[in-house]
């Protein structure tokens, strides 16, 4: 191997050498972000998850969607709560400040609005079934 080809060499190793530590600052930078994130919304998610409202609002949307004769499917995706009926979806997502009810039709957000945890699901849920019945 002649003298250039070795110094090359050095400089291409040299080059990824940095380039892998600037990619490992960023996936850093990126992790502490997503931990912030998560533990700004921490109290709000364990309160959608195990506080009353919730357990009320799934009791509401069986007893009002019965009623309708719509199927209301229930899901949790992470932190947040997913209520789907025909092709209409309210999806309850934790954020930093506070529970915000997203309306979603046809894959398209229509209506979003903050929730009050501490208040009476029917009125969020007769709304949106309303409009999905």
């Amino acid at each position: 191997m002649s003298f250039l080809d070795n110094l090359e060499n050095n400089l291409k190793s040299l080059e990824s050498q940095d380039e892998g530590k600037e990619s490992a600052e960023r996936q850093r930078k990126d992790r502490d972000r997503d931990r912030a994130g998560a533990r700004a919304i921490a109290p709000f998610a364990e309160e959608l998850k195990k506080g009353p409202y919730t357990e009320e609002l799934l009791k509401q949307a069986a007893r009002i969607g019965f009623s309708l004769r719509t199927k209301v499917h229930v899901a949790w995706l992470g932190s947040t709560l997913r209520l789907e009926a025909r092709d209409r979806r309210l999806e309850l997502r934790p954020t930093p400040s506070g529970v915000v009810a997203v309306e979603i039709d046809q894959n398209q957000e229509t209506r979003s609005e903050p929730v009050d945890l501490k208040g009476n699901p029917e009125a969020l849920l007769r709304r949106w079934l309303a409009t999905a019945a």
